[in-house]
């Protein structure tokens, strides 16, 4: 459990934190096969909306309620990627601190 596992979780912090910047422009390339699916949907209905002439706020809503619950599931991710990184560190950090403690004086 040493530095490997912190170059690990470093490595998924980065591609979590692109996967949140994508979103947030607008790209779907890190939505989930059922977000994905929500989100063409809403387009489909707001297309409908269109050909019979009314109003496409229902379908925008609608695609920003996928938009957000994907920025908060990323955001939870990156969380617990944070979370889990820095127990390493402690838990490094004490293994280290007691090594040296137990040491010849």
């Amino acid at each position: 459990m040493g530095s490997s596992e912190i170059r690990r979780l470093d490595k998924e912090i980065r591609r979590t934190t692109n996967k949140l910047n994508a979103v947030k422009r607008g790209e779907w390339w890190p939505l989930t096969a059922r977000e994905r699916l929500d989100m063409s949907r809403a387009m489909a209905g707001g297309a409908r909306s269109i050909h019979r002439g009314r109003s496409t706020a229902g379908a925008e809503n609608r695609m920003d309620s996928v938009g957000s619950a994907v920025e908060t599931r990323l955001n939870a991710e990156l969380t617990a990627l944070i979370g889990e990184r820095q127990r390493l560190i402690t838990e490094a950090a004490r293994a280290k601190a007691a090594k040296k403690s137990s040491g010849w004086f």
